[in-house]
């Protein structure tokens, strides 16, 4: 069996597959929802959602991320700042660079947009056991690396100049 051959998938596994495509779907329609609901662009708030997970970064770390060219970026950090989401400060390692600090956690627009999915969350999770719990959340933590690790395949160079 070469490396391009694979055993074929199971009814299981194409049924899971396409529910997991689903659910990114739906992710994607509902952080547009946010978006629109808190008056962001959704790069902007696709950017906000970044900082969140990864914390304070570059310009050019979230550039990359996003995928935006840095002009870009610079303008959606102009936005994000204007509207209190973020906060630039110098690198302490660096003079030349600048990082994004995340201000919108304790932002009342926030909490009260994300309110209803946390609640329903919290009572979805509070249907299985905590050993349930702890296996969802080893699998989505798996299932995040390989959207990365397409993500970057997606969007490498040599790809982009390939498919041109």
């Amino acid at each position: 069996m070469s490396s391009h051959e694979q055993a074929q998938p199971t009814p299981e596994q194409e049924q899971f597959t396409l529910l997991m495509r689903g659910l990114g779907t739906r992710t994607v329609v509902y952080q547009q929802n946010v978006a629109a609901s808190l008056g962001l662009y959704n790069n902007d708030f696709l950017s906000v959602d970044i900082l969140r997970e990864k914390g304070p970064i570059t310009a050019g770390e979230l550039s990359k991320l996003t995928g935006l060219a840095t002009g870009s970026v610079t303008a959606l950090i102009d936005r994000l700042e204007k509207n209190g989401y973020v906060r630039r400060q110098n690198d302490p390692n660096d003079r030349r660079k600048v990082i994004i600090v995340p201000l919108y956690e304790n932002k009342e627009d926030i909490i009260d947009t994300y309110l209803p999915l946390h609640t329903a969350m919290v009572k979805l999770a509070a249907s299985y056991t905590d050993e349930e719990l702890a296996l969802i959340s080893q699998f989505l933590g798996k299932a995040s690396t390989v959207l990365d690790e397409q993500i970057d395949h997606l969007s490498s160079p040599t790809r982009s100049k390939s498919s041109s």
